[in-house]
């Protein structure tokens, strides 16, 4: 099982954090795409903590955050 947790604009619509049931060989890829997230709308990408990339395999009971950019003034 992964835990995802969403942040800012990414929880529009959505739960702030969201299992999804892990399968071999998964990435960033797998999680963003069933939940309508563009792959440019994602500013910073956490698995367990740690910046990944998108394309990163994932293990089972990881733990995953997704940042919109942040805007400001």
């Amino acid at each position: 099982m992964l835990e995802v947790r969403l942040f800012a604009t990414f929880r529009e619509g959505r739960e702030k954090i969201i299992m999804m049931e892990y399968q071999p060989g998964m990435t960033g890829y797998d999680i963003i795409t069933p939940l309508g997230i563009p792959e440019e709308e994602v500013a910073i990408f956490l698995i367990n903590g740690r910046h990944s990339k998108l394309h990163a395999e994932l293990e089972d009971g990881s733990v995953l955050a997704l940042f919109p950019p942040v805007g400001g003034g």
